[in-house]
């Protein structure tokens, strides 16, 4: 099913001054009291494991006493000025449960458990270290995709929320099986839909686990959507099967249930659904995504090799001209946007016409 289709490690790419400049303007760029690098001098650690004893990757931080106390005041600021007005009002009721650092992947987050110790309701948000081009891939996420999504970011350090869901990898195993009828034909909707989704905007590596399944209880049945939850692989891989999730090995089960449940011309009627959503969300958004793939056209978020690579699978895949004249991932992407809402705006028209 899946033959070696990503580089071992993805390098970090700095974030330059135009791009900076986008971020302050929308909100995202905010001084935040704590760095990632602050976080990185716990003393000790333990590995956290899941309900069925199984290493979860993460491992509970321990620090000195007398950083302890300082870390965890900043770590309650940065909570408030993610998720409210960043005033102190609040800091006496909220409590940091846990610092949990994640040994597996790219970004090497951590992952802090904040506590509202009136009601013990909680929260996850995650600190990671700033890169160009997980922030473009949360920017489009923002603006494209049928989600909103709150970060910050300072100099070297990023602040992203927490995305409720069920992992993909748990919910293929755990709860597809107990899906009926309708509900395997709804996912398989929504695979498609997702499939379609990444495949436009150029976001890699949509592997089970970097995805959530997220149901909704609608009066006497359950919707459900799926999610992308780790950002990493925007427009750097070379190879246009990064960009598909249906090539990963580990979504087997849901291209199968994609084959079994839907007929082609279902499949391309979801395919076209998806599209036709995306065009809407760019001219809705117009006058920030043009800002926003501008910084990404001036910035260089890949290899030349991959930048190659790209271009010329994607050419071979729409035969569009423009492709081969993309010298950057940026203009790759804007490229693949564009010949999305092209063909949007000539159906209108034909519809018009009619």
């Amino acid at each position: 099913m899946e033959e070696k289709l990503m580089s071992k490690k993805k390098p970090a790419f700095p974030i330059n001054e135009r791009f900076n400049r986008y971020l302050a303007k929308y909100n995202r760029n905010t001084k935040i009291p704590v760095f990632y690098d602050d976080l990185l001098r716990f003393s000790g650690s333990i590995v956290v494991y899941d309900q069925h004893d199984e290493d979860t990757f993460w491992v509970r931080c321990y620090y000195p006493e007398f950083e302890r106390v300082e870390i965890d005041k900043s770590l309650k600021k940065v909570y408030t000025i993610l998720h409210s007005d960043g005033s102190d009002d609040s800091l006496e009721y909220l409590n940091v449960d846990a610092i949990d650092y994640c040994t597996f992947g790219n970004s090497k987050p951590f992952r802090v458990k904040v506590r509202n110790i009136l009601n013990d309701s909680f929260t996850y948000f995650y600190v990671k270290k700033a890169d160009a081009s997980r922030l473009y891939g949360l920017e489009f996420e923002h603006l494209l995709s049928p989600h909103r999504i709150n970060f910050l970011v300072y100099k070297d350090t990023l602040v992203e929320e927490h995305i409720a869901g069920i992992p993909g990898d748990v919910f293929i195993e755990d709860h597809l099986p107990l899906c009926d009828l309708r509900a395997q034909t709804q996912i398989a909707k929504q695979f498609v839909k997702f499939n379609e989704r990444c495949t436009v905007r150029l976001l890699g590596d949509m592997r089970s686990y970097n995805y959530v399944v997220i149901p909704t209880h609608d009066f006497d049945h359950v919707e459900y959507q799926i999610r992308a939850i780790d950002f990493d692989q925007q427009c750097f891989e070379g190879n246009l099967k990064v960009y598909r999730p249906q090539f990963f090995k580990e979504n087997f089960q849901m291209v199968q249930l994609v084959s079994d449940k839907l007929e082609n011309s279902s499949i391309e009627q979801y395919r076209k659904e998806e599209r036709s959503l995306l065009a809407k969300r760019m001219i809705n958004t117009q006058s920030r995504y043009k800002e926003l793939i501008r910084c990404m056209i001036n910035d260089h978020v890949s290899t030349k090799d991959n930048v190659k690579q790209l271009r010329n699978d994607l050419y071979a895949f729409s035969k569009d001209m423009k492709f081969k004249r993309a010298s950057t991932m940026g203009q790759i992407l804007r490229t693949a946007l564009d010949f999305v809402k092209r063909n949007y705006d000539n159906v209108n028209m034909q519809r018009l016409l009619e």
